[in-house]
């Protein structure tokens, strides 16, 4: 029986189960979906990647390409748009999710492997293949429309080159004599596979090309300390130009229709006909670290009225300042929208709230952002509230969904946990592995500082982490030594 249950089979049944179950019993909408949909149907219909505004189809950048392109492919595939098409295409990402199970394993074994190559990776490839596959949080995603799916499947390629690229660092500087049956890739080939890889992320989310930067670091690390500076920026230009390759049909068509060479989509992705209300994200950044308050304040902004009521106290240093957010506010609920002279008066306040206390804007509420976007129960698709604190409270009021919230909670903190547990593991037991874990570490830390600076500070940003995370926790059920029976 226990040979049965162990049985790989198995476990991609089980996964295969778990995501058809989200898809079927909780489908999500979100509010980037009609955007995309109206993205893809004028690229699918019309042949431009483009808008609908005042009766004319005008091009934008406002979103990277590569979702467009999928659901696109989806509408052609299936011959419907929209609505009729949600169900295929979230198939479709159930998918690409399980391919993403195939490449979790790779990245542990590879970890394992940088330990001592003649460890035994068996059990380590088991258990990543379970653990990812019954993983709820990345499953979850398969059950809306969002970049997510795709996000943590081409991550989970990039890292597993940029594993490769550090191995082939540390080899380059301490060569070791092959074995037959191995090939020998040069660190040029793992550095432009692994800058490739990162720009077809980036056509997905344009800030992928942080995971690039943090195998740069990873390799300096190495390389710098044992005088190869040369050879390190040689390897640093050929990944980037490789990402560079990736993004460059995005760049030239950017360039031909609007004018302007770019790669990555604008920091602030606004419609034409649209301003970035940077004086109201100013003065977000002041006091907003909580999910719930995105959808009580961030994401009504210019589209429903903004409660007053809604707005926590942290928000306010005195009653002077109360009143006067008030007053905006009022004046943004007459029209639902922002004008120039009332975001220039939040920029005001945002400016007076960071001189009187500068370390709240820059440090503590960054700090309690890092907490919502890695800390939680990642259950922001299902119909449970998410909140797991005050306890007390929350299970009085309603005991199922506290039950269920903590539950999740729990897990997702077991799996930071033992990831930061694995990590030291491997760091103790050969220098070998460093250069890699150096890399994971700098994406991590990186990738959640720019996540700080963001206007909604969503948990699902981290989501492509996860490749990362699953493939260091399977690594505790391995050993560094020992060859692999026979």
């Amino acid at each position: 029986m226990k040979r049965v249950l162990s049985h790989p089979l198995i476990a991609l049944a089980l996964g295969l189960w778990l995501r058809l179950f989200f898809v079927l019993k909780f489908p999500a909408q979100s509010g980037d979906l009609p955007l995309y949909n109206e993205l893809a149907t004028n690229w699918l219909k019309h042949g431009t990647y483009g808008v609908i505004l005042e009766d004319l189809l005008i091009p934008v950048d406002v979103r990277m390409p590569g979702y467009p392109a999928f659901l696109a492919v989806i509408y052609a595939f299936t011959g419907h748009v929209g609505d009729a098409a949600e169900l295929p295409a979230m198939l479709a990402q159930v998918a690409v999710d399980l391919l993403s199970c195939f490449l979790v394993p790779l990245i542990a074994a590879s970890l394992l492997l940088l330990v001592n190559d003649s460890a035994r990776v068996r059990p380590v490839l088991k258990a990543a293949f379970w653990i990812s596959l019954l993983c709820p949080f990345t499953a979850n995603y398969t059950a809306t429309l969002l970049t997510e799916v795709f996000g943590v499947f081409l991550s989970a390629i990039a890292l597993t080159f940029l594993v490769g690229w550090t191995a082939g660092c540390w080899d380059s500087i301490f060569p070791t004599k092959k074995r037959p049956w191995e090939w020998p890739i040069s660190p040029e080939l793992w550095a432009g596979a692994s800058g490739f890889a990162v720009g077809l992320v980036t056509l997905f989310r344009p800030e992928s090309p942080l995971l690039l930067v943090g195998g740069w670091i990873g390799t300096a690390w190495l390389m710098l300390r044992h005088r190869k500076i040369l050879y390190w920026i040689k390897l640093t230009i050929i990944s980037g130009t490789m990402c560079a390759v990736a993004l460059s049909p995005w760049a030239i068509r950017n360039a031909i229709s609007l004018h302007e060479f770019q790669f990555l989509t604008p920091k602030d992705t606004n419609l034409p006909s649209e301003h970035p209300p940077y004086g109201f994200m100013a003065w977000e950044k002041t006091w907003l670290y909580r999910l719930n308050d995105c959808y009580a304040v961030t994401w009504k902004l210019n589209e429903e009225n903004i409660s007053f009521d809604d707005i926590p106290a942290r928000a306010f240093d005195s009653e002077s300042e109360r009143r006067q957010v008030a007053k905006l506010l009022a004046q943004h609920n007459l029209s639902q929208s922002l004008d120039q002279k009332t975001d220039d008066a939040f920029a005001e306040i945002a400016r007076e709230r960071t001189a009187r206390r500068p370390l709240r804007t820059y440090l503590y509420v960054p700090l309690q952002r890092v907490f919502t976007i890695w800390f939680t129960p990642r259950i922001e698709l299902l119909p449970f509230s998410g909140s797991v604190f005050p306890l007390a409270e929350n299970w009085n009021d309603d005991r199922a969904d506290q039950s269920v919230t903590v539950g999740f909670f729990l897990l997702n903190v077991a799996y930071l946990g033992l990831a930061c547990f694995a990590f030291f593991r491997l760091w103790k037991w050969n220098p070998r592995v460093r250069p890699a874990l150096v890399m994971i570490a700098a994406y991590l830390f990186i990738r959640t500082a720019f996540l700080t600076t963001v206007e909604a500070p969503e948990p699902r940003y981290v989501l492509v982490c996860y490749p990362a995370i699953l493939a260091l926790v399977a690594t505790l059920f391995g050993k560094p030594y020992g060859p692999e029976p026979s």
